[in-house]
């Protein structure tokens, strides 16, 4: 960097105007020079060296005590309590549902040698193939029993789970063991009476048994496999397995055996239903009615049980059409309290409109449990 210093300024003209020779500007000076020269004169004083300023030390922080911890309860005797409640609980529910499997199969094997085997008649579904087949061949009733139920055992296994297929082959084996060791008397001889308590004790077996979670005949199963692959109910697929067992019945032994195993089949087949269902059959009931908040407490209130209420508008009714809106009430109760409920209501409105229908299953809510669940 060049520097170029002027001096102070000097006249360059005289009193009377002429011009008088000016000096030369003085040339140009480098800085490094200009500083030199500043240095030599004793007008730049050097700069004081810098000082490093020492900072404090920082005061390590305090020590912070650290909470307390609260003691770690010990979870292991809670544990060991509810493992002990539940494996109780399902001992318990264990040795009720074999104690009503046990019943079931002598009550199914009461049926069969008490009533059916002595006079021919059969049964539907894998019982009464076994049946058929024993008094063709003469093979122990024990042993088609068990080997024609095997492979729908197998079958539950994979659609409905293990349990049930161990419990269901224990049940057969059972009935099997009971058959071929356990004597019946003989109790009547009239083919009517053979029929209906035949099958009403069979049935109440295979009911039983399926209440305890298991089954003694293997038709259901192959049922439930059918009816996840072709468009029919569980109904159809049994139906028509048993007119095929029939069929061949009356084929081969006579139309009036095969008349009389039909009516000890229907027997088993309602028992059976009555039994699974329970006494206490579950009905829904649909009630319309103007006082229909009074309905409504007698049902919460009186009876103790749950109500779902609708809004909706009234169609045609007994003084023409009036659409205007009503709440309907909707409740399940079981079979035994239907009375109850129709006198309940008669006392409140007489004209009430109600509907009641079958309700194959419900949970939850204010439900009264079935026995024996």
């Amino acid at each position: 960097m060049l520097v170029q210093s002027y001096p102070p300024a000097v006249a360059t003209r005289s009193l009377d105007g002429a011009p008088i020779t000016t000096k030369e500007p003085p040339p140009l000076v480098s800085e490094p020079a200009l500083l030199e020269l500043l240095r030599d004169n004793g007008q730049m004083q050097p700069l004081p060296q810098a000082q490093t300023l020492e900072m404090p030390p920082v005061p390590a922080p305090l020590p912070v005590a650290e909470p307390a911890q609260a003691p770690r309860l010990r979870h292991k005797p809670i544990k060991a309590i509810r493992f002990y409640l539940l494996s109780k609980r399902w001992l318990l529910r264990l040795l009720l549902q074999s104690a009503i499997i046990l019943g079931g199969v002598f009550s199914a094997a009461l049926g069969l040698k008490g009533f059916l085997l002595p006079n021919g008649f059969i049964d539907g579904g894998v019982t009464g193939i076994s049946l058929l087949v024993s008094q063709l061949t003469g093979i122990s009733l024990s042993l088609l029993i068990v080997v024609i139920n095997i492979p729908f055992i197998v079958l539950g296994y994979f659609q409905i789970g293990r349990e049930f297929a161990l419990k269901s082959l224990g049940a057969i084996f059972a009935l099997a063991l009971v058959l071929l060791f356990v004597t019946f008397p003989t109790l009547t001889h009239d083919k009517l009476l053979i029929a209906v308590f035949g099958g009403f004790f069979l049935g109440g077996g295979i009911g039983l048994a399926v209440r305890g979670g298991a089954v003694l005949d293997g038709t259901e199963i192959l049922a439930v496999y059918i009816s996840r692959r072709l468009p029919l109910t569980m109904g159809d697929i049994i139906l028509i397995i048993n007119i095929f067992i029939f069929g061949i019945a009356a084929w081969l032994l006579s139309i009036e055996t095969a008349l009389f195993s039909i009516l000890a089949y229907l027997a088993a087949a309602r028992t059976v239903d009555f039994i699974v269902v329970g006494i206490e059959e579950y009905t829904g009931v649909t009630i319309i009615s103007p006082h229909s908040e009074a309905i409504r407490e007698m049902i919460t209130d009186k009876m103790h049980r749950g109500a779902t209420i609708y809004t909706c508008n009234r169609g045609y009714g007994t003084h023409g059409a009036h659409l205007r809106s009503v709440d309907v009430i909707f409740t399940v109760i079981t079979r035994l309290e239907v009375t109850q409920l129709s006198n309940e209501i008669n006392k409140i409105d007489t004209e009430a409109f109600v509907v009641m229908q079958k309700v194959r299953d419900a949970r939850g809510g204010l439900m009264k449990r079935r026995p024996l669940r």
